[in-house]
């Protein structure tokens, strides 16, 4: 949301306080839906047990009812389409569009007849949704145009946001394999997710040091290489083998490497020319 929102203000050389406050409403309901859309899938398809090694899940806990659970995708999704709205009279079909798709995405991730992300396509989907979409379409909102400076800025974003998905299938890989999710971690197994997260990092830190070193102008897109000894921490700790519940604190530090590399990178856009 920052990274687009910077992308759109530099190329329009204006600021919609009003579109950004709605867009990070809609996206934030439309991420709270989907981890409750998860949670209950999950539950329901006995991927959730006494046995996992991650974080509470309210209906596997006895914390919320499965139809306290429904109930919250049901006001998720819809306050989302009620700021969708506004949106959609700002920016057009291409909002409605995205918003239409990504409900449709939170909602068959882990559910319906063929969840993706039991088809080991869970990767590709967070790149393009959190990715391409979320700053593109941010930038669209803020400028009216598509634009190639977002389409470029979100790639590092969707390297990195991908990263979380990565670690948290990495962690559950012996639980999902018994249980038949069958992700990308438990298709290509454990060294090559490994290797996967580490390849991931320097792909989106290769991103702003290309864009900096190509003039003068671009120096301030160098900012978000201050990240890259954290993210060094991260790709050590994951490469030298921790596994299972271990993995939870990389699956935080995951989440931040993303929000600083996301703040410097916001930094150096409004900055650069």
């Amino acid at each position: 949301m920052l990274v687009g929102t910077a992308v759109g203000v530099a190329h329009a050389g204006t600021f919609r306080p009003v579109v950004f406050l709605a867009t990070l409403l809609a996206s934030l309901l439309i991420q709270v839906g989907t981890n409750f859309a998860n949670d209950y899938s999950d539950f329901h398809r006995g991927v959730d047990h006494e046995g996992r090694l991650g974080p509470v899940r309210v209906t596997q806990s006895g914390l919320l009812s499965a139809a306290e659970v429904r109930r919250g995708i049901i006001v998720s999704f819809g306050a989302a389409a009620v700021a969708g709205l506004y949106l959609a009279s700002v920016g057009g079909w291409p909002i409605v569009a995205i918003g239409v798709f990504s409900i449709v995405a939170g909602l068959a991730y882990t559910g319906g007849p063929w969840p993706f992300g039991y088809h080991a396509l869970g990767d590709v989907f967070v790149f393009v949704f959190f990715g391409l979409i979320a700053v593109a379409g941010s930038a669209y909102l803020q400028s009216d145009e598509w634009t190639r400076p977002a389409l470029i800025a979100s790639m590092p974003i969707g390297f990195l946001v991908t990263n979380i998905l990565v670690i948290n299938n990495l962690r559950d890989r012996p639980t999902d394999l018994a249980s038949g999710k069958n992700t990308l971690a438990v298709r290509i197994g454990d060294r090559a997710t490994r290797i996967q997260y580490a390849v991931l990092v320097v792909a989106a830190f290769a991103v702003p040091l290309v864009i900096g070193l190509s003039g003068p102008g671009q120096r301030w897109m160098l900012l978000p290489l201050l990240a890259a000894p954290y993210a060094w921490t991260l790709v050590r700790a994951v490469m030298a083998g921790r596994a299972g519940a271990d993995l939870n604190p990389l699956l935080g530090g995951s989440g931040r490497l993303l929000l600083l590399f996301g703040l410097l990178f916001t930094a150096g856009l409004l900055n650069a020319r």
